[in-house]
């Protein structure tokens, strides 16, 4: 089962409940266990702020994750973390880069989730396993592949 929280912290227009739903279980369906999760959206001034404090970028970036760190051993809840996600960049990045804004929306969801999961894109071999797992999740739902304009 999935827990899902979803809270509005803009007022720009945003994906449907429904729709955040569908990228999470997609994403969270190896997992055999309950997963419980909030999805946070914000305008850029909340964004740049917690990208400013979290990771010290004093920019608003599309989606930023916080695994939730609780020892397995001294809490029984299926809770995986946190997602904050700017609507604006978003929106602009779509733009930018000549993409379906739905499609894009559904990218950072997947990517946002797999990284609760602990999967990463920091080295070489990590990045190829978690863009491959974006790319096979993101055509079951009619999506082209997001990083095929980047290998250009």
């Amino acid at each position: 089962m999935l827990e899902l929280d979803l809270q509005l912290a803009t007022e720009a227009p945003a994906p449907s409940e429904a729709q955040f739903r569908q990228w999470c279980a997609l994403a969270l369906r190896q997992r055999t266990a309950d997963s419980e999760l909030t999805i946070r959206l914000v305008d850029e001034p909340e964004g740049r702020e917690l990208n400013h404090t979290w990771r010290q970028k004093d920019y608003a970036t599309n989606v930023l994750s916080f695994p939730a760190d609780v020892p397995d051993e001294l809490l029984d809840i299926p809770l995986l973390g946190d997602l904050v996600i700017c609507v604006e960049v978003v929106e602009r990045e779509a733009k930018e880069q000549g993409k379906e804004l739905e499609a894009h929306w559904a990218h950072l969801v997947i990517h946002g989730c797999l990284h609760l999961l602990g999967y990463d894109h920091i080295d070489d071999d990590e990045a190829e396993e978690m863009e491959a797992l974006e790319r096979t999740l993101l055509a079951e739902l009619g999506h082209r592949d997001p990083y095929a304009d980047d290998e250009n």
